[in-house]
């Protein structure tokens, strides 16, 4: 179970320096167990993915813990996030500031239902140009984009499916190598 507590912004990014996963949603520290094993596999995997990508597109990867500040009362920690060459999202020193183009959430048993609703919201309005929420147990990924300032569900897709995300035009996502 996350532990939680209530703070502002400053005093979150106060925090010394942690490779646990800390994020402040609606102003609650929530400190999250260690992903199981699963979880971390399939996140690599689609960080990978995305650097592939990057490479022939642009932009940058990065892979949790890292904080992403949206407002001074929410600062996530995306499992995955992708920033577009000229994004909105600028890097700080110790956080990136604003909304990523590509946010990529693995649920967790202690997570799922967060990343499901309050990030859910969090994401689409700052701005997300696309969110991917993946299930690694069940294996499949759902696949949100930003269409006029709210999240229009593009699909839920299984090993076996591909998809094209709207933030790497041309390209194709094969599932199943997400979760091989």
């Amino acid at each position: 179970m996350a532990v939680q507590t209530r703070m502002t912004a400053k005093e979150f990014l106060e925090m010394p320096e942690s490779n646990q996963f800390i994020e402040l949603i609606h102003s609650e520290v929530i400190m999250s167990p260690s992903p199981i094993p699963v979880h971390q596999r399939v996140v690599f995997r689609v960080g990978f993915l995305l650097e592939l990508l990057s490479q022939k597109h642009g932009g940058t990867v990065y892979i949790a813990p890292l904080s992403v500040y949206l407002d001074d009362e929410n600062i996530p920690q995306p499992d995955v996030i992708w920033i577009a060459p000229n994004s909105k999202c600028t890097i700080g020193e110790k956080y990136l500031i604003g909304a990523p183009d590509l946010v990529v959430e693995v649920f967790s048993p202690s997570t799922a239902l967060r990343d499901k609703t309050d990030k859910f919201r969090l994401y689409e309005k700052h701005g997300v140009r696309e969110y991917w929420m993946l299930d690694a147990v069940a294996k499949y990924i759902e696949v949100w984009q930003l269409e006029n300032g709210k999240f229009v569900q593009k699909g839920v897709y299984g090993p076996g499916a591909t998809f094209t995300p709207a933030v790497f035009p041309g390209e194709t996502i094969d599932v199943a190598a997400i979760f091989a």
